[in-house]
C-alpha cells in the first residue's frame, strides 16, 4: 500500500504506532527486564524506549511480548541503588516502577489486539549502561509529572517544553554529509510526519541534499534526499496551520519521500523556496489549471488527474485526516457481468454520496431545517482516518490498533464486502464515505487477509477474512482491473467534472453547496475555525483533535464550474467550418464526403506541429519603413501581402523575391490585412477608422467601408460576413452583398450587429466554424460571442493590461490570449474558466497554436515554441531584431511568415527532421 512505503526503512518490531496519538519517542537504552516464570527468574535483554507519555520495552527475543506502561498508570518510579537491586550479581543500579496496568503487545510475535493486565505490579529495568540510570529516572519522573497534570493543555505544554529543550540541546551531525564539499544552507528543528505519528529531529539542507536526522535515531540515523532527484514539492497545512512541506521524487506516485512539519512557517517557506529555486531549471511547476488542460485533452488519465488534484488540495498519504479521496463510480455490485456501456451501472457523479438516496436525503434535510446555526446536512464526513483504515485494516493493522487504543472494530462493522459497504453508504444514517486511491491501483493486498490476522468473528459465525467481491469479479486482481477500467470509461470521463465540482470545486461551499446538498460540518472546511484564537488550551486541543479525527474537506481548487473532458466521441471535430458546434453543443461531428482528405490533412498538421522545432528561415526582406502589422497570402502562395504602420500595403512575390506593388490608402497606419475567399481581394484595416478593399487583378482600391469612430484594430471574415474590431469599444458585424459576379464591383455592406465592450477592442478571432467570436480588449477582458445570436457567452477579465492577440483552438474548446502583462492564458469556452496561466519572461505579441503547442512571437524578436501542457519553452528561435508583431501560418502548418518592429518579413519553412 502507498503509505506503507515509509515502513520499508526499518524491519524492527518496534514502531512509532505503539505510542499513543500525539506522543513522542525521545530516547532508547539497552536494558534488561526481570521476569519470573515457574518460580524461576529470567532476565530479558532488549531496548527500553522513553516516550513522552509511556515506557516501552522491546525484547530482543521475538517470542517475548513488547511491554508498554503508560506514565499516568505509574504510582511510583524510583532509582534503586546496588543494595536494593532485585537483579542477581552483578548488582548495578536499576529502575523500579510500580504501576496499575501493563500492556502486552505482539505476544508470540503476532499482530493482534493488545492485552491489558490490570492490577498492582512492580517492574524493574537494569540499564546496560548503568551509569545513566539516575538520569533516566529523573527524565521519567519529569514526564510522569506532566502526564499526571489535571488539564490536558498543561500536560501538552510541559511535554512540548521538554521536546523543545531536547531539540535546542542537539544539532544536526554534519559528519552525515555524503560529500565533504557540500555547503549547508540552513538547519532547523522539525518533525517527520507519517500516518498517525510524527518523529522530531533536525533538518539540514545543503547545495546537494536534504537531510533529516531523528532525535531518537529511529528508524535510521539520517534520511537523505538528493535535490536532483526531487520532482515535486508542496506546502501543506498540518494541524490546520501552514507548517507542512512534502517532497516527492516521482511524478505520479501519491506517496511522498518525506513529509516534514516545521515549528515556524518562515523556516518552512525558506526551505521550500530554496528547493523551488534549485528545481526551476529542470522541473515544471504545475497548477490545477495546467493539470486540467492536460486532463481535458487526454494527456492525463482520470486516475492521474484525481491524484494531482488531491495533492494540490493538501491531501497526503502521510496525513490520514487529509488522505486522498476518490469517488465511488460503480453502483452495480450484484450483476454477474459488469456492463460499462450502460449508464445505470454507474453512480450519479453530480451528487454527493449523502444525496444519492432520495428517501434518506429527505430525512437529512428535515433535520437540517430544524437545526440551529451552524447547520449542516451530514453528521460525518466522506473521508476521515477511521474510514481510511476501515479500508486498509488488512495491510495496516497496526495503524488501526493505534487509532483505536489497541483494538480492532467489531467484526460486523469491518470492511467485509464491497457490495455491503456500498449499500450502507446508500442507506446508513451516518455513512457517507467515498473511496481511496487503492481501489483504482494494482495492489490487491488491502482486499486480502494475507497476514492471516484474527479480525474477529461475525454474528453469523464466519471469520473476517478476505473482502467479499461482487459477482462480476473473479478475483481481487480482476476486481481492481475492472474498477480501473470503469474509472477511465466514457461515462465517468464525461461526468467526472461534476464530482470535482463537489469535492474540489465551486459546489464545495456557499450557496452552490447548499443547492447540491453538499453541506458538511463547518469545522471540516479550511478556515472554518482559527484554533490559535481559542485561549483555553484544553478547548483548543480538544477542538483540534475533534477536527483531525472527524476528517477535513479538501482545499478548494476551483471557484467556477469545471470544464468537461474532451472524450473520444468528440475527437471527430475538425477545422472544417461545417463540423464545429456552438458552445454547449457537444454532439459528434458529422462525417463529410471529404472526411478521408480531412483526416489526412489533420495528420499532416499534427506531424508539422510535432516537428515545429525544425522551423528554419528561408529568406528575409525589409520592405517597409515601419513595423509590420499584418500578413496575408494568396491561395496559391505566390504572393505575400503585408500592412505596416508606414500606411502602406505591399505585395511581395515569392518567386521574384521582391515586392511588386505598394499601395497607400490614407496618411495613417494600416493595422491588419486578410485575403478573401475569392483570392482576388485583400482587405485592410486602418487607424483612420476605415476598412479598405484592394483588388489584386486590377491593382487598385475597390471599396471603402467607413465603419468606426476610432481606429480599426483587427478584422475577420467568414461566409460573406466581415467582423471589424475598433478602439471605439465595439466589434461590428457586416453582411456583404455583391452587386455582381465580378470581384471589382462595388459591394454593399449592411450592419448586422454592434457588439459593445467596456474598453477599446484590440484583437478578435473566429473559431473555424464561424459560430463563435472572441475579442480581446485594452482593459484585459476576453469576451466570447455567439455569432448567430450576437449574445455574450463568456466575459473573463484575465489580463492586467492590453490584450495583443486571441485565437480559438482548432477544436473550438479553448481560447488562448496573450497580453501586455506577459501572460498567456487558456480559457475554457464552455465554462469561462481560465484553465492555464503561463507567465512568460517577456511580452508575447502574436502566435499560432494547435491547442497544445504555441508558436509565439515575443518582444525580444525571438520565436518561442511553448508546450502549454508542461508550461515550458521547448525551443527559442532567433528571428527579428525587434518585437515580432505579425504571424501567418499555412493551412498544413508547414510554412510560417513573420513580421516585426524591425520592418522585415521573414519566410520560414518546416524542414524534415
Amino acid at each position: 500500500m502507498a503509505f506503507l512505503k515509509t515502513q520499508g526503512r526499518t524491519k524492527e518490531r518496534f514502531s512509532l504506532l505503539l505510542l499513543d496519538l500525539e506522543e513522542y519517542y525521545f530516547e532508547q537504552h539497552t536494558a534488561y527486564y526481570a521476569t519470573t516464570s515457574s518460580n524461576k527468574e529470567k532476565k530479558v535483554r532488549g531496548s527500553l524506549k522513553v516516550c513522552s507519555r509511556s515506557i516501552i520495552f522491546d525484547p530482543e527475543d521475538l517470542t517475548e511480548p513488547i511491554l508498554k506502561i503508560t506514565l499516568r498508570d505509574c504510582k511510583k518510579i524510583e532509582f534503586l541503588d546496588r543494595e536494593n537491586n532485585p537483579f542477581h550479581e552483578p548488582r548495578p543500579s536499576a529502575i523500579s516502577i510500580l504501576c496499575v496496568q501493563v500492556i502486552y503487545i505482539k505476544e508470540s510475535n503476532v499482530i493482534a489486539p493488545y492485552r491489558n493486565e490490570r492490577g498492582a505490579k512492580k517492574v524493574s529495568f537494569q540499564l546496560e549502561g548503568w551509569s545513566k540510570t539516575e538520569d533516566v529516572v529523573q527524565t521519567l519522573l519529569q514526564l510522569h509529572r506532566a502526564s499526571c497534570l489535571e488539564k490536558l493543555g498543561d500536560q501538552t505544554a510541559m511535554i512540548a517544553a521538554n521536546l523543545q529543550s531536547r531539540l535546542a540541546r542537539s544539532f544536526f551531525d554534519k559528519n552525515c554529509f555524503q560529500s565533504v564539499a557540500e555547503k549547508p544552507h540552513m538547519e532547523c528543528a522539525v518533525e517527520m510526519v507519517m500516518p498517525l505519528v510524527s518523529n522530531p529531529g533536525h533538518v539540514c539542507i545543503t547545495d546537494e541534499s536534504l537531510y533529516f536526522q531523528p532525535l531518537n535515531g529511529y528508524p535510521e540515523q539520517v534520511i537523505q534526499i538528493q535535490l536532483h532527484r526531487v520532482r515535486r514539492i508542496y506546502k501543506r497545512r498540518h494541524g490546520l496551520r501552514p507548517l507542512g512541506l512534502e517532497v516527492f521524487c516521482t511524478e505520479n506516485d501519491f506517496c511522498s519521500d518525506i513529509y516534514l512539519k516545521f515549528y515556524k512557517t518562515a523556516d518552512r517557506d525558506e526551505i521550500y523556496y530554496y528547493i523551488a529555486t534549485f528545481l526551476e531549471n529542470h522541473v515544471t511547476e504545475h497548477t490545477a489549471e495546467s493539470y486540467m488542460l492536460q486532463w481535458q485533452r487526454g494527456h492525463l488519465s482520470n486516475y492521474q488527474y484525481l491524484l494531482h488534484l488531491n495533492n494540490l488540495a493538501d491531501r497526503s498519504c502521510n496525513n490520514l485526516s487529509q488522505y486522498p479521496v476518490f469517488p465511488w463510480v460503480i453502483s452495480d455490485y450484484a450483476s454477474e457481468r459488469l456492463d460499462l456501456t450502460n449508464a445505470a451501472t454507474f453512480r450519479d457523479l453530480s451528487k454527493p454520496v449523502g444525496a444519492l438516496n432520495r428517501e434518506r436525503l429527505d430525512q437529512l434535510l428535515a433535520r437540517y431545517r430544524g437545526m440551529p446555526e451552524p447547520r449542516f446536512m451530514y453528521g460525518s464526513h466522506y473521508s476521515s482516518p477511521g474510514y481510511v483504515l476501515f479500508y486498509l485494516v488488512r495491510v495496516a493493522p497496526e495503524h488501526m490498533l493505534c487509532l483505536q487504543n489497541g483494538r480492532y472494530d467489531h467484526a460486523d462493522r469491518m470492511f467485509n464486502s464491497i457490495g455491503d459497504t456500498w449499500k450502507n453508504c446508500l442507506e446508513g444514517a451516518t455513512d457517507f464515505k467515498e473511496l481511496i486511491p487503492e481501489f483504482y491501483g494494482t495492489d490487491c493486498g488491502f482486499l486480502e487477509n494475507k497476514l492471516r490476522l484474527d479480525l474477529g468473528r461475525r454474528q453469523n459465525g464466519s471469520l473476517v477474512g478476505d473482502v467479499v467481491l461482487p459477482p462480476w469479479a473473479s478475483d481481487t486482481g480482476d476486481f481492481l482491473q475492472k474498477h480501473r477500467t470503469a474509472l477511465e470509461s466514457q461515462y465517468v470521463s464525461e461526468h467526472l467534472h461534476e464530482w470535482i465540482d463537489l469535492v474540489f470545486g465551486f459546489k464545495q461551499r456557499g450557496g452552490e453547496a447548499l443547492a447540491a446538498h453538499n453541506v458538511f460540518h463547518p469545522l471540516t472546511y479550511e478556515g472554518g475555525i482559527d484554533c490559535d484564537s481559542i485561549e483555553d488550551p484544553d478547548q483548543r486541543i480538544g477542538m483540534l483533535t475533534q477536527i483531525l479525527e472527524f476528517g477535513q474537506t479538501p482545499k478548494q481548487l476551483f471557484t467556477t464550474p469545471h470544464p468537461q473532458r474532451i472524450t473520444p466521441r468528440f475527437h471527430n471535430i475538425t477545422r472544417s467550418p461545417s463540423s464545429n458546434s456552438p458552445v454547449g453543443d457537444l454532439s459528434p461531428a458529422s462525417q463529410s464526403e471529404d472526411s478521408s482528405f480531412e483526416d489526412l490533412t489533420e495528420e499532416s498538421r499534427k506531424l508539422a506541429w510535432a516537428n515545429m522545432g525544425n522551423l528554419k528561415p528561408i529568406s528575409s526582406h525589409k520592405i517597409h519603413k515601419e513595423a509590420v502589422t499584418g500578413i496575408a497570402v494568396s491561395h496559391d502562395g505566390s504572393a505575400i501581402f503585408s500592412t505596416s504602420q508606414d500606411t502602406t500595403l505591399k505585395m511581395f512575390s515569392k518567386e521574384l523575391k521582391d515586392f511588386q506593388r505598394s499601395m497607400s490608402f490614407s496618411n495613417m497606419a494600416l493595422s491588419s490585412c486578410l485575403m478573401l475567399a475569392d483570392g482576388k481581394t485583400v482587405v485592410c484595416s486602418s487607424w483612420d477608422n476605415h476598412v479598405y478593399f484592394y483588388s489584386v487583378p486590377f491593382g487598385r482600391r475597390q471599396d471603402t467601408l467607413m465603419g468606426h469612430d476610432d481606429a480599426v484594430s483587427k478584422m475577420c471574415w467568414f461566409d460573406d460576413r466581415l467582423y471589424t474590431a475598433s478602439w471605439d469599444s465595439t466589434v461590428k458585424v457586416w453582411q456583404c452583398a455583391s452587386d455582381g459576379s465580378s470581384s471589382h464591383k462595388r459591394s454593399q455592406f449592411q450592419l448586422l450587429a454592434e457588439l459593445e465592450h467596456d474598453a477599446g477592442v484590440n484583437t478578435i478571432g473566429l473559431n473555424p466554424a464561424g459560430t463563435l467570436l472572441v475579442s480581446g480588449c485594452k482593459d484585459g477582458a476576453v469576451t466570447i460571442w455567439d455569432t448567430s445570436s450576437h449574445a455574450t457567452l463568456q466575459q473573463i477579465h484575465c489580463h492586467t493590461g492590453t490584450i495583443h492577440h486571441v485565437a480559438f483552438s482548432p477544436d473550438s474548446r479553448h481560447v488562448l490570449s496573450v497580453g501586455a502583462d506577459s501572460c498567456m492564458k487558456v480559457t475554457d469556452v464552455q465554462t469561462g474558466m481560465v484553465i492555464s496561466t503561463v507567465k512568460a519572461v517577456e511580452e508575447q505579441r502574436c502566435f499560432c497554436w494547435d491547442g497544445n503547442l504555441v508558436l509565439c512571437g515575443g518582444q525580444s524578436g525571438d520565436l518561442l515554441l511553448w508546450d502549454l501542457l508542461s508550461n515550458t519553452v521547448i525551443q527559442r528561435i532567433p528571428a527579428h531584431s525587434g518585437a515580432v508583431t505579425a504571424m501567418w501560418m499555412s493551412e498544413l502548418c508547414s510554412t510560417v511568415i513573420t513580421g516585426g518592429d524591425d520592418r522585415q518579413i521573414i519566410l520560414w519553412k518546416l524542414l524534415s527532421p
